[in-house]
């Protein structure tokens, strides 16, 4: 396998750890408080309801504070995506998908994924809106969006060294479901079309498939 696929699949693996200084267990908490508080708005009232002044009073810090943590709302969203799929990648962790392929792990994953934000509707559009909103500075928390993302369906495929043409599969594929998300969101879709699209993208994993994934 090359080593630029090896480095993306291993980059991948660990999106959960950003590029930047470790922080405190006191920073630590208090960063968690105010992407919890942000999830919380975002639940009630969508991107609209997310106001960077009621963050900072709900998650008890400082106006100032906040913003050195998240330059904007659309840092702030973007970085409660990661934190909530985080979430979804333990919670899929402990019970992992059952599909006798990868192709069919990844879908029933994915869509076990969309149903969790399906259940969160104000958070989901809320979240998908600052993604699409994000600029280049937003780049390190959208990369991070991304790479956790893949872990998610590198994992589903259960497969320690993905080919370059397995990973471009699923950059596809995660295209697709962030394409799914936003038509769902927007009304253009219902359930049933997004799991076809989901289960049809899958399949890509199949065509790239080499029977042997090693080195």
């Amino acid at each position: 396998m090359p080593a630029e696929a090896k480095v993306e699949a291993s980059t991948a693996r660990s999106a959960a750890q950003p590029d930047t200084p470790a922080l405190t267990e006191r920073q630590e908490a208090r960063r968690r408080r105010i992407l919890h508080a942000s999830a919380q708005l975002a639940s009630r009232g969508g991107f609209d309801a997310v106001q960077m002044r009621e963050v900072a009073e709900s998650s008890q810090v400082a106006l100032g504070t906040l913003y050195r943590y998240f330059p904007s709302k659309v840092h702030l969203l973007v970085a409660t995506m990661q934190s909530q799929l985080e979430h979804m990648h333990g919670t899929l962790r402990k019970k992992p998908p059952q599909g006798e392929t990868a192709a069919e792990r990844v879908a029933e994953t994915l869509m076990r994924a969309f149903r969790a934000l399906q259940r969160e509707p104000h958070l989901a559009d809320a979240m998908v809106r600052a993604l699409t909103f994000a600029d280049r500075s937003v780049s390190p928390e959208v990369d991070q969006v991304s790479r956790q993302t893949t872990a998610i369906v590198l994992d589903a495929m259960g497969l320690e060294n993905p080919t370059p043409d397995q990973l471009s599969a699923v950059r596809v594929i995660e295209h697709t479901w962030h394409s799914a998300l936003i038509t769902w969101l927007s009304g253009r879709a219902s359930i049933a079309q997004v799991k076809i699209d989901i289960e049809t993208v899958c399949r890509l994993i199949d065509l790239t498939s080499t029977g042997d994934s090693g080195d």
